[in-house]
């Protein structure tokens, strides 16, 4: 009788062997059910709640993803790909996990049988390359030099990104404001250098794109009133300083011997406050900033002279502040001139809706603008401001990339029918797996058709055929529950959209497939296990 070795810690819970791998791609196709009905045009949203009651309705997969709170290891790689996806493209998030999910699903039966993971996963790789080449091959590209087809282009991929979003119905307007925004940054796109400010009421149709900065009235003291509300090419200075009177540190201790040396210690206090005041008056600065709190005397100051204060402006909103209209951020007052000093066009303060927004337009320096969204409902504004993040991201995508492929399950239709006929080519086991793989592109058109309520596989099977019969772009056509030419009807995506979707779900696939044990550590710190008596029942 050989002792038994123990070999992991009490309580460590191990499954490995095919089975492991089926439960993961089992974990992973729950995972695919709860994002699947929000693809496409007809998609669904979902309402999350979290345990503090704060509610969000979304249909963005990656935004799904996030508030899903995923125990499962492996199913976890699908909500990593949703958020890459999201980081690096902006759109295609939903897709890139239903694609995800659809592989696996497509290699199971492989699994199952028995085939060794390793060849499954070289197939799959295979499949992905001759995908990835064949969309670079066939993806158009319009006359980059031509501003006017450009900006056709850019505005047609942003509408494609907002038409599965809440905001589809008002994507013509959404979409040339996004256009404009992207337009309006320098060579760089920097995605930080738009800004998006929110506003409760009005309609969606109110939302407007400001040419420069805006931000909201920041907390303001008495004699804020009397200060000037427009300046046409102010000095602006932006500041990291209290302008207040502040009370002591607690347990400071000043030992007195009578009231004059008090009186010295007030008049010092108010001294150092009023010089600061001073030099930024005689600076010139006509509008001064401060991520710290300015106080009433100092506002009260400002307002006799004619200048315009803000205390306790945002980080961000002073950053882009001094991107756009130059200068620097100051933590003395000891050195103002005019190279530390912005400049802007124009500044006004204005009513929009319920709130007062300080707004500076003309800005000489960066390129930056500020989105003001309207609207009703608090989480309607929030999926708003996603739907124009996507659609940002896609714009800024297109523009530096402008390959450009058609959507509405025309490319996976097109890469499905390309991986079938070299299939054919191939000998051996991979034959196989590359043709699953071609089964499995369909998934987004047949989705497409389900959220939508058609019948996907007439819809699929026409598909087919005009895909065999060499039209290249036919795809779903939601409208009138058909397929069309989605080229002509200008339902484009980026082509990097569906490559890196493609790269991300394969590059998932392969990691789960490739994972054949699971070892479970119980919590470090807790005791073993605890035992029963020696022959008693242990209740199961």
């Amino acid at each position: 009788m050989q002792p038994q070795i123990i070999l992991l810690k009490e309580g460590t819970e191990a499954s490995q062997g095919r089975s492991q791998i089926i439960s993961n791609i089992n974990a992973c196709q729950a995972i695919v059910d709860c994002v699947r009905t929000t693809l496409g045009p007809r998609g669904m949203d979902k309402l999350m709640v979290e345990a503090q009651g704060k509610a969000t309705i979304s249909n963005d997969g990656a935004t799904i993803m996030k508030l899903l709170d995923v125990v499962h290891p492996a199913a976890k790689t699908l909500v990593d790909i949703a958020k890459s996806q999201d980081a690096e493209v902006g759109d295609g998030t939903t897709s890139v996990v239903i694609l995800a999910g659809e592989f696996l699903k497509q290699m199971k039966p492989f699994v199952e049988e028995g085939v060794h993971s390793q060849i499954i996963i070289r197939g799959v790789r295979k499949a992905t390359q001759l995908a990835v080449q064949f969309i670079n091959e066939i993806a158009v590209k319009p006359k980059k030099d031509d501003e006017v087809e450009l900006r056709q282009l850019l505005e047609k991929c942003a509408a494609t990104a907002m038409g599965s979003k809440l905001i589809n119905q008002q994507k013509d307007f959404f979409s040339r404001m996004v256009v404009d925004a992207v337009m309006m940054l320098d060579e760089l796109l920097p995605l930080n250098m738009i800004g998006i400010k929110k506003v409760p009421g009005g309609a969606l149709e109110d939302t407007l794109l400001v040419a420069g900065v805006a931000f909201k009235k920041t907390f303001s003291y008495a004699g804020f009133e009397m200060q000037p509300k427009q300046y046409t090419s102010p000095k602006i200075a932006l500041l990291n300083i209290e302008l207040e009177l502040k009370a002591e540190r607690d347990n400071a201790e000043i030992r007195l011997e009578n009231v004059e040396e008090y009186q010295k210690v007030v008049d010092a206090e108010w001294t150092i406050l009023y010089d600061k005041l001073e030099k930024l008056h005689l600076s010139g600065a006509k509008v001064v900033l401060s991520k710290l709190p300015i106080g009433d005397v100092a506002t009260q100051y400002f307002a006799d002279r004619d200048m315009f204060c803000a205390g306790r402006v945002p980080e961000e909103d002073l950053k882009r502040t001094m991107k756009a209209c130059g200068g620097s951020i100051l933590t003395t007052v000891a050195d103002l001139g005019d190279s530390v000093l912005g400049t802007c066009e124009h500044f006004e303060e204005k009513q929009i809706g319920g709130d007062r927004f300080n707004i500076f337009t003309g800005c000489p320096q960066a390129k930056t603008c500020t989105i003001i969204i309207r609207g009703g409902a608090e989480q309607f504004m929030e999926e708003t401001e996603r739907s124009l993040h996507d659609a940002i991201m896609i714009v800024r995508r297109a523009k530096k990339n402008d390959a450009v492929v058609a959507g509405g399950g025309a490319i996976e239709m097109e890469l499905s029918k390309h991986l079938r006929d070299i299939s054919r080519t191939i000998a051996g086991k991979e034959q196989m797996l590359i043709s699953a793989i071609a089964r499995a592109l369909e998934v987004i058109p047949r989705q497409l058709c389900d959220n939508a309520g058609f019948d996907s596989t007439n819809i699929l099977n026409k598909l087919r055929q005009k895909h065999a019969q060499g039209n290249r772009w036919m795809g779903v056509d939601i409208l009138n529950e058909d397929v069309a030419d989605n080229m002509e009807k200008c339902v484009w995506e980026p082509s990097l959209v569906k490559i890196n979707a493609l790269s991300a779900a394969s590059e998932a696939t392969c990691l789960i497939l490739s994972v054949d044990e699971t070892i479970k550590n119980p919590k470090s710190g807790e005791g073993p296990a605890p035992q029963g008596r020696p022959g008693a029942r242990r209740p199961f």
